[in-house]
């Protein structure tokens, strides 16, 4: 049996929430047996992906297949023009709320192609562990019966599992169970032209000689749309959550790393400076809010979560407070439209993982797509 600790990091989702969960839909109906195979080959890869957690560790034994994966076949069409809160609703629980291991697959085949819906538990890694494993997964899988391929692409992307490597840190405290929001909300999507993006950070460097990322204006638009619609509901103050993916600049964890390779940075604001500064100026007050992420400032960040965790301020131990503020996960990046497992990359995309007051942000080669939840 293999085991490990989990993360200073990780006890953020150790009471299962937010887990990251995808709906992926292919034209093309394929069979699923490579993905099968695939999938037990790469348990002993990704071994805790396919484990159980429990007080404080994550435990490996053996890849069950039935614990982790189920086919369906559905003599009906799936409706690609369903409305986003239908497809959210339909879709979202599909897979078991409880599952025993951290990772589990749902594949439905219709007759009009093929779905699926890949979920993982957050304590098992971020949304970059999601998609490294996805992408490894359907690499595997196209050439799963060349031996000599399928062993060269396990030994490219072969993960790391070091969690602690920076910390030592042990885990013995009881979770609280996860803040439950209503299911009452809204999705919306919306397209941000590229050329847009692009323009607004010329236009800030060139006016207040500052130099902002795509991410700090996209993260704007984010905060400033979801307080013009919900402006009574967060009050004075609002905050704003962004993830930080720390390996490229930890070198100790590098691009490799499978878990929760990140940094939560929450920046307040006041309601009426948002409301009242273009996008452009609250971009510029993102940018210089942000740390300078190295090891030392993330030793630091480490040691704050275990200094919550030894005063017994378990409820604390989340990652934002959607009655607070809002998150935004920046996912464009990641090779979400790029999973191909032999008949061509995905259709259609879906994020089914949706917490009130977040914003997802996607990109296709000539826009951003933010998908809000409010």
């Amino acid at each position: 049996m293999r085991k490990i600790n989990i993360s200073q990091v990780d006890t953020l989702f150790a009471n299962g929430s937010y887990p990251i969960e995808f709906l992926f839909y292919y034209k093309e109906r394929f069979k699923t047996k490579r993905i099968r195979s695939a999938l037990t080959k790469l348990s002993s890869d990704f071994w805790p992906l396919f484990g159980e957690y429990k007080s404080g560790i994550i435990y490996f034994d053996n890849y069950s297949e039935n614990e982790c994966f189920d086919e369906e076949v559905v003599d009906q069409e799936f409706d690609t023009a369903e409305t986003n809160i239908n497809i959210y609703k339909k879709y979202s629980r599909i897979n078991p709320s409880d599952m025993k291991k951290l990772f589990y697959l749902k594949i439905i085949q219709y007759r009009n192609g093929t779905i699926l819906i890949p979920k993982m538990n957050h304590l098992a890694g971020d949304g970059y562990s999601y998609f490294y494993f996805l992408s490894t997964l359907s690499a595997v899988s196209r050439n799963m019966f060349i031996p000599f391929k399928t062993n060269l692409i396990r030994s490219l992307y072969r993960p790391h599992h070091q969690r602690t490597i920076l910390k030592e840190f042990l885990f013995t405290e009881s979770i609280l169970k996860p803040f439950r929001h209503s299911d009452q909300f809204t999705i919306e999507f919306e397209e941000i032209p590229r050329q847009d993006v692009w323009i607004a950070i010329k236009d800030v460097v060139s006016k207040f000689n500052c130099r902002i990322s795509t991410n700090d204006v996209l993260s704007a638009l984010a905060i400033k749309k979801s307080v013009k619609l919900q402006k009574e509901y967060f009050g004075d103050n609002v905050q704003l959550t962004i993830q930080i993916d720390v390996r490229r600049q930890i070198n100790e964890y590098g691009q490799k790393y499978f878990g929760n390779g990140i940094m939560l940075k929450v920046i307040n604001f006041k309601t009426k400076y948002i409301e009242n500064s273009s996008a452009n100026e609250i971009a510029i007050g993102i940018r210089k809010s942000m740390p300078s992420v190295s090891k030392d400032a993330y030793i630091k960040y480490l040691e704050e979560l275990e200094a919550i965790i030894a005063t017994g301020q378990t409820d604390k131990l989340k990652p934002f407070d959607p009655r607070q503020g809002c998150l935004v996960t920046n996912l464009s990046k990641l090779p979400v439209d790029r999973l191909n497992f032999g008949m061509g990359n995905p259709d259609l995309i879906f994020p089914l993982t949706i917490e009130k007051n977040s914003t997802a942000i996607l990109a296709d080669k000539d826009n951003f797509l933010l998908r809000f939840a409010y």
